[in-house]
């Protein structure tokens, strides 16, 4: 049975989510202010969080943040703001999904069964996969998380590592928006696919545009494509 902590200041949407996910046959765990969040969270006995983004104490952002730099466990974000700026700062923070409210209880529901599956599945894994992907001078580590261009250390997010990753390993295959919200958050995003310009911008002025080269590609109408040019 997955365990699953509830980070929400709202008593009325806490009890209600511990309902409907003790009812789906989750082992709940409920929390009020961020402070309390973060120290059930740094016990490590959650299999996943859902982490409301503006809570007492400490805000999600900051409970997200620090709960990154010693966990994995799979982080999905709720909160009333409907803003992409908003949603890119969680993921940036190490949040693996995010929901605005109010949400159907059905696609929350169905994010988690997702975030849960990925997580066994990376558990699971036996590393078949390559560990270093190289492209000219651009390299990208799984093993240590790190991506370096000629020796040189760039520094990525969570996100933006997963992108680059996804895109390296298709080169040269055109990839649409759908497909790379799909593959890099795990599940069929509902709109908001503007989020990956706004993470192909990130990654093309820490790549491209400081180095002079040309990695990502703009194929219009469809998505992006990752080829390498001098």
């Amino acid at each position: 049975m997955a365990k699953i902590l509830v980070v929400e200041d709202e008593n009325k949407i806490a009890r209600f989510l511990e309902l409907e996910l003790k009812y789906e046959g989750y082992e709940v765990d409920i929390a009020n202010d961020g402070r309390t969040g973060l120290n059930k969270a740094l016990e490590n006995t959650s299999d996943l969080i859902v982490l409301d983004l503006m809570l007492p104490e400490l805000s999600g952002i900051e409970v997200c943040r620090r709960i990154r730099q010693s966990s994995n466990v799979p982080i999905i974000m709720l909160t009333a703001k409907d803003d992409v700026s908003d949603k890119v700062m969680g993921l940036d923070m190490g949040a693996d999904d995010y929901m605005t409210k109010p949400f159907a209880i059905e696609e929350l529901l169905a994010r988690i069964r997702v975030a849960l599956g990925r997580k066994k599945g990376k558990n699971n894994n036996t590393n078949t996969s390559t560990d270093i992907i190289e492209s000219g001078l651009l390299k990208l580590d799984i093993t240590s998380y790190s991506v370096t261009y000629n020796n040189e250390d760039i520094a990525l997010t969570k996100k933006e590592f997963e992108l680059l990753e996804y895109l390296m390993r298709n080169d040269n295959i055109v990839l649409t928006r759908d497909k790379l919200l799909d593959k890099v958050w795990g599940y069929e995003y509902m709109g908001d696919t503007n989020i990956i310009d706004v993470y192909i911008r990130y990654l093309r002025s820490k790549i491209d545009q400081k180095y002079n080269v040309k990695y990502i590609h703009t194929v219009r109408g469809v998505g992006y494509l990752f080829k390498y040019e001098k």
